[in-house]
């Protein structure tokens, strides 16, 4: 079966069911296999690609900024097949990782824009993502003392007034062809969409957050703003960082995972995540199918426009995720997530 296809937004750009994640290339995984995975995932029929300035990650380091996009770049210089992938990349927000820990700005985008392309060994980006506002954000556990008291309004519509114009010309100069933000909120996407009605930029065509079944934010506001304005969802993380896949059941931490790498998986573990990963994986298993298929599945089928960002630490994780491409989940598995989701709200 042909791999199911998805719009991105109103950007007019058509993309795979999957995204192939990246942020392991040049950490956890080696640049041959990381390049074996972009075989697989394009005879998979997988054409849709996500990366970032700040990759790779686990831990991401000043030293290694940059690294990911060129192991990907060298497998378009050395391959020739650019052109059969849509390319995403993303821009690094206030941190202390790149150009001094400044935020996004006019300039910072054209300079990130331009030393992202060189990486890449492209002349165009086909998406090109916010990773953080500059406003800052709940995500990554953040929601939990969350405080936007104090934003200034009218300082964030001028920054965006601001960087609308330069990705407009971006677009203009065919560098990129369609804007994203990632990490962001209902408030923000919206403000950003007005931003580009104003200036005749770029509209928001996706927004990349974390979605899963044990992370399910994005399910009202965000939910809602993404119908009435066209926005496509990026999920990333959607097997919740391995808990999903059932290999730290018992709360056994394998050799080279994520977790013995980082034990809170980015504040993930959880005794409350543990139980409701264990009750999800169990469901899966009850009725006959991978809970890794499960998990993705579930992604592609909610009721927005949803497009699970697939990564592998090695190739044999892929092969996994790939086999189940073609999983639609019938409503007693839907029902049984439902009550699961009751059971197990918000685990971490």
């Amino acid at each position: 079966m042909a791999m199911e296809r998805t719009a991105l937004g109103r950007s007019g750009i058509e993309v795979s069911a999957y995204c192939l994640g990246t942020m392991t290339y040049g950490r956890q995984t080696a640049p041959e296999d990381a390049h074996r995975q972009m075989d697989m995932a394009r005879d998979a029929g997988i054409d849709f690609l996500d990366t970032a300035e700040m990759y790779p990650v686990n831990p991401a380091r000043s030293d290694t900024i940059g690294r990911t996009e060129e192991i990907v770049g060298e497998w378009f210089a050395r391959t020739g097949r650019r052109d059969e992938w849509v390319v995403a990349t993303k821009i690094l927000g206030p941190s202390g990782l790149a150009r001094g820990g400044a935020g996004i700005s006019p300039g910072a985008v054209r300079e990130a824009v331009d030393a992202s392309l060189g990486r890449l060994r492209t002349d165009r980006i086909d998406l090109y993502q916010f990773h953080w506002p500059n406003r800052g954000s709940y995500h990554f556990r953040q929601n939990w003392h969350f405080d936007p008291s104090g934003q200034d309004s009218a300082e964030v519509a001028g920054h965006m007034s601001e960087v609308m114009e330069t990705l407009r010309a971006l677009v203009a100069e065919g560098k990129i062809r369609a804007f994203g933000l990632s990490n962001d909120t209902a408030w923000g996407t919206v403000r950003w969409c007005d931003a580009a009605e104003a200036s005749g930029g770029p509209r928001v065509a996706a927004v990349q957050n974390e979605y899963s079944l044990l992370c399910r934010l994005y399910d009202t506001d965000m939910a809602e703003m993404a119908h009435h304005e066209g926005v496509t969802l990026l999920a990333y993380t959607p097997l919740a960082a391995g808990l999903l896949t059932g290999k730290y059941r018992g709360g056994e931490v394998p050799e080279g995972s994520r977790a013995s790498i980082n034990g809170e998986l980015g504040g993930r573990w959880t005794d409350r995540a543990l139980s409701a990963a264990a009750a999800y994986v169990a469901l899966a298993r009850t009725h006959g199918i991978d809970p890794v298929h499960m998990a993705l599945a579930f992604c592609r089928q909610r009721p927005f426009h949803c497009v699970p960002i697939v990564g592998a630490t090695d190739a044999g994780q892929l092969e996994r995720i790939l086999q189940g491409a073609d999983v639609v989940l019938g409503e007693d598995v839907l029902k049984g997530i439902a009550e699961l989701h009751a059971a197990h709200p918000m685990p971490f």
